[in-house]
């Protein structure tokens, strides 16, 4: 955060185990991270987790759609559609995250409407990312353990990030470790427009490699950009998840 002057943090969620309430003491450091901490609930987050988060200064919990405006961006999110670690409960799959998706469109279509156009969406699960495409320019997710990037036919683009916490009990549980991933998003402070962002990648548990890679989105390689939703216009700065503008990014979890 201090290295790359992060403005925002975004969390797209599995950021316990289990959820129980004897793994809240893991969060307290987001206390002191130095920098606004947006967070969804992942499929292994409870509302225990949630409950916990919420009571924290620094940091907005997004569910049902709900939009924030941090360092000068409009975020919204949902939380997930199902509490893996809840064997009684059944588990909804793809349709019931494809179902929340929908959810998240109708609500970003409601912002739209109303005049205050949200940035950025974030949802835990692909699936229900992937259901926003043509309402937002950019949607974050997780979930799978590996990076996607990918410009949805609708124009809008998915990034998804690896395992930023490093996979929890993967980090020991495999013969090597699971790697641990972030990412510092740039977006430019008039058009809130992705315009770069550095990958980081660490080795895991017990390794001491790193590597950085900095992309641009295609659009950026020609001359117009072509369909993407347009971002929310304001002459204020913006940073995102680990969010910056050019000049400054964003980390994402």
């Amino acid at each position: 955060v201090e290295q790359y002057e992060i403005d925002v943090i975004i969390d797209s969620g599995d950021t316990m185990d289990h959820g129980s309430a004897a793994e809240n003491g893991f969060l307290d450091p987001i206390r002191d991270l130095g920098a606004p901490y947006v967070w969804v609930r992942g499929n292994h987050d409870s509302t225990v987790t949630q409950d916990y988060l919420e009571k924290f200064r620094n940091v907005r919990v997004l569910d049902d759609g709900k939009a924030v405006n941090v360092g000068g961006l409009r975020i919204a999110g949902t939380g997930d559609a199902s509490f893996t670690p809840d064997r009684t409960a059944p588990v909804g799959g793809k349709a019931a995250a494809q179902l929340e998706g929908a959810r998240l469109a109708t609500a970003l279509r409601d912002q739209e409407r109303a005049g205050t156009p949200v940035d950025i969406a974030v949802a835990h699960d692909p699936n229900t990312a992937r259901a926003t495409d043509g309402t937002v320019p950019l949607v974050l997710s997780g979930h799978l353990h590996r990076r996607i990037n990918e410009q949805l036919k609708l124009g809008t683009r998915l990034k998804v990030e690896g395992s930023t916490g490093g996979g929890g009990l993967r980090a020991v549980q495999n013969e090597k470790p699971e790697k641990v991933h972030a990412s510092v998003l740039y977006l430019d402070r008039s058009t809130r427009r992705l315009q770069a962002w550095d990958e980081i990648t660490l080795g895991g548990l017990g390794l001491t490699t790193a590597e950085v890679s900095r992309h641009l989105p295609e659009e950026n390689l020609k001359k117009d950009s072509r369909g993407s939703p347009s971002p929310t216009p304001s002459s204020a700065p913006s940073s995102p998840s680990a969010t910056r503008s050019p000049g400054r990014p964003t980390p994402s979890p």
